[in-house]
């Protein structure tokens, strides 16, 4: 069984090659290295002539609220421009499987909690991530044309907020849990009085490691077969705040910790209702706390070495 792995050298991606070598595979990554995926040619080329039996689309580009803000242009049309080429790629080839990966803001902003499945499209999205919301929620279309037109047996999951070794650690492009693990990493390294946050810290989000992810692509590649995407997440969250003094106390950070409520909170809650995907015999197994302290001890250990994106 050939997989391939698009975006490989990325959070999940790596994850991914990780986790598929752990079990016997032997995956095929594909990064920027060996193929660009904004070219649809080269990306055609390479997977006609792979040939593999399934592609995992970890591939794109993401980032947290600033991000998103500043380059709605490039979040929007550069995630459908890759998603569409692998696509493409992967039909011409016959590709058996395609996993689409997408994301927990595709669901409305406002959306009843936790959030199923069958909510998505009932409601506006949250302003400041809409257009990649929108260009995964076309991944996800794209997926079930597939499946309607061609009767390819290919599926979308979408992860909650991901986290774990080789995240993006760039403050002002990053997510929220890397970057206050680098905050207040570096503050506590600096013997900073006290570190200032954005937003009031009241909202609730819900983190997944992506090494649970990984477990969760591999069940679904083998037993799931349907046109609903599937949920991919705890089921449970924590505040903002709760998450920051956590991550404090982990990282040894004795200071103060101030909100700047000017900036924005974003969504107020997000959390996943994942009993889909828990009838195919999955559940995370990384509790909050030991996969941020793994973190933690990865993003010390590499901060010096150049493989961490800052």
């Amino acid at each position: 069984m050939t997989i391939v792995v698009a975006g490989s050298t990325g959070l999940v991606g790596s994850a991914l090659m990780k986790h598929f070598e752990k079990i016997g595979l032997q995956p095929v990554g594909i990064n920027r290295s060996n193929v660009d995926l904004f070219d649809k040619n080269s990306t055609i080329e390479f997977i006609s002539h792979l040939k593999p039996t399934a592609i995992v689309d970890a591939a794109g580009k993401v980032g947290g609220i600033a991000a998103n803000e500043q380059q709605p242009v490039e979040f929007l049309s550069e995630n459908l421009l890759i998603q569409d080429n692998l696509m493409q790629a992967a039909h011409q080839a016959k590709v058996p499987r395609f996993v689409f990966l997408g994301s927990s803001c595709i669901y409305p902003r406002d959306a009843k909690q936790p959030i199923k499945e069958e909510y998505l499209n009932t409601g506006p999205l949250e302003k400041t991530n809409s257009a990649y919301a929108i260009a995964k929620i076309a991944g996800i279309e794209l997926v079930n044309s597939y499946r309607k037109e061609f009767g390819h047996k290919w599926i979308s999951l979408m992860p909650t907020n991901l986290y774990g070794p080789r995240d993006n650690f760039e403050l002002e492009s990053s997510h929220v849990l890397p970057a206050l693990i680098r905050k207040f990493t570096e503050a506590r390294f600096n013997q900073n009085p006290s570190v200032t946050l954005w937003g009031t810290g009241n909202p609730r989000r819900e983190f997944l490691h992506v090494d649970d992810l990984a477990m969760a692509i591999e069940i679904s590649l083998k037993n799931y077969d349907s046109e609903m995407h599937l949920n991919v997440g705890t089921g449970e969250d924590v505040t903002i705040k709760e998450l920051a003094l956590l991550i404090s106390e982990l990282t040894g950070f004795e200071g103060e910790i101030l909100w700047d409520a000017s900036k924005p909170d974003g969504t107020p809650r997000k959390v996943l209702d994942v009993q889909r995907i828990k009838k195919l015999g999955w559940t995370p197994k990384i509790s909050l706390r030991d996969g941020i302290e793994s973190t933690i001890d990865w993003y010390i250990k590499n901060s010096d070495t150049g493989s961490i994106r800052r």
